[in-house]
């Protein structure tokens, strides 16, 4: 799993490839720390358009994640969901839970 993250605005996109599964928990932690932490962020955008797995951990995580950022009064966007991502995210009704553009 590899992790860019970027920030423009009031937005920070993290921009994922690769596996999204429990070995990447350690890096995904730290890369939506600091944006977590900068007050001028009001949204956090998971791009997942090079994502070609999720597992069980990976949604914990995303939950995860969403009680984090809103309790810091930031909302969590989930972008570019396809194939066997979106399937995954359609099975457990992520779209009842966030934003999914």
């Amino acid at each position: 799993m590899h992790i860019e993250v970027q920030t423009q605005g009031d937005t920070a996109t993290l921009h994922l490839s690769g596996r999204f599964d429990f070995s990447a928990h350690r890096d995904f932690r730290e890369a939506y720390q600091a944006p977590l932490e900068l007050a001028d962020c009001k949204q956090l955008t998971i791009d997942f358009s090079q994502v070609e797995y999720v597992d069980s951990s990976a949604l914990g995580m995303l939950l995860l994640l969403k009680e984090k950022a809103a309790v810091s009064g930031k909302s969590v966007v989930l972008s570019n969901c396809t194939g066997f991502v979106l399937e995954v995210f359609q099975v457990v009704n992520f779209q009842q839970l966030f934003q999914m553009i």
